[in-house]
């Protein structure tokens, strides 16, 4: 499964399950979203998860699970087990990681391919053996990552990884299309692999310990114009077990939930139970296709004071907008509605997908072989 496959599923409603397998991580990044550490030890139940996960049937299923955390790495025998579970019903696998596990792996001071042909050091059996087991692997890459673990190392070990038949992709991370760091990486990347590994390349938020640094994000959307929100498409199961039905990271760790993005737990629900949920619930069929500040504007009392993702999480108290949610998008209108944004969201493919949620000007890289991203100088081209 490529990159672009992956994220071209993304604007489809429970077309994907978003798994955190622990807040643990080796490393300590300081643009981390959930707050990992080395001594985080939040997780979910191992049994209970893999219960949850082995609830799919082959007519019941999302069509990819995406392990991540943390690292999903420190639990490799778990991450094994979920990936097979999940693809023995058909769904498909994808894991992040930190490459943690890569350091040291190549010559010291190397920052390319110099070091290809040298003796390399193997990836640890147990880590190996999960990565065999998913259908894609992703690496971490950015300059926090990288004062941790070199590219060197990182180039190395996907080497490796593509080596054993798994298809790869890099993340990476930056402050937006003018940083001269993404210019180089990405530079870089290119060089290494000759095109042949995709990247996703996102923007740094402030969540998590980047919340006191990093820029807000973009503009809010006009209360009077539809702006649809894919990211309440593919439940979350955070570090708790809780099922949220959006990735941003600040909603995934409050508690309590907001009742209407609250999907269930992996201790009390199967996976029909949580897709149900998150299929027809006439309040994320809304959110889906108009987004919160045209659903508060039209229904409740307005648009609420703070971020996008801010305004949602307040329209669980309100009657109004639940009632006018029903009204609107219940029943089989609801889904077609539904529906239809999903198609309109995905009609650009994966580089639409980017250009409206990522990096804009590194859209063309989440295709591997696309077309060459312009040289910037230092300029945003957005």
């Amino acid at each position: 499964m490529e990159l672009a496959e992956l994220v071209a599923r993304r604007p489809f409603p429970a077309a994907g399950l978003l798994i955190g397998l622990t807040r643990r991580c080796p490393l300590s990044c300081a643009h981390c979203s959930t707050g990992s550490g080395l001594f985080t030890r939040q997780e979910p139940d191992a049994g209970q998860l893999e219960r949850f996960v082995g609830s799919f049937t082959a007519e019941n299923r999302p069509d990819v699970v995406m392990l991540t955390g943390g690292e999903p790495l420190l639990l490799p025998a778990l991450a094994e087990r979920l990936s097979t579970l999940a693809r023995n019903a058909g769904s498909r696998t994808a894991l992040l990681s930190g490459m943690f596990f890569a350091r040291g792996g190549a010559r010291p001071g190397s920052r390319s391919g110099a070091y290809r042909g040298r003796r390399r050091r193997p990836i640890p059996p147990a880590i190996l053996r999960a990565i065999r087991s998913v259908d894609h692997f992703s690496a971490s890459l950015d300059v926090h990552h990288e004062r941790e673990v070199p590219r060197a190392d990182v180039f190395r070990a996907l080497h490796l990884v593509r080596e054993e038949g798994v298809a790869v992709s890099l993340h990476l991370t930056g402050t937006g299309g003018s940083d001269p760091y993404l210019a180089d990486l990405t530079r870089a990347v290119d060089k290494e692999f000759g095109g042949r590994v995709p990247c996703l390349v996102n923007e740094v938020r402030p969540f998590g310990r980047a919340a006191s640094w990093a820029r807000a994000a973009r503009t809010g959307p006009d209360s009077a114009a539809a702006s649809p929100c894919p990211m309440a498409a593919w439940p979350v199961v955070a570090f708790d077990g809780r099922v949220v039905a959006c990735c941003n990271q600040d909603t995934v760790d409050r508690r309590p939930v907001p009742p209407h993005l609250d999907l269930g737990h992996v201790a009390e629900d199967d996976w029909a139970t949580v897709r149900s949920r998150a299929l027809e619930s006439p309040v994320l069929r809304m959110l889906r296709t108009v987004g919160p500040t045209h659903l508060a504007a039209r229904y409740g009392s307005g648009p609420r004071p703070g971020s996008y993702c801010d305004g949602c999480r307040a329209l669980g108290g309100d009657e109004a907008v639940v009632a006018g949610a029903q009204a609107v998008a219940g029943g089989a209108a609801g889904a077609l509605l539904d529906m239809t944004a999903a198609m309109r969201g995905s009609r650009e493919g994966a580089q639409g997908i980017v250009r409206r949620h990522g990096c804009a000007v590194y859209a063309p890289l989440v295709v591997a072989g696309g077309p060459a991203v312009p040289e910037t100088d230092g300029r945003d081209l957005r």
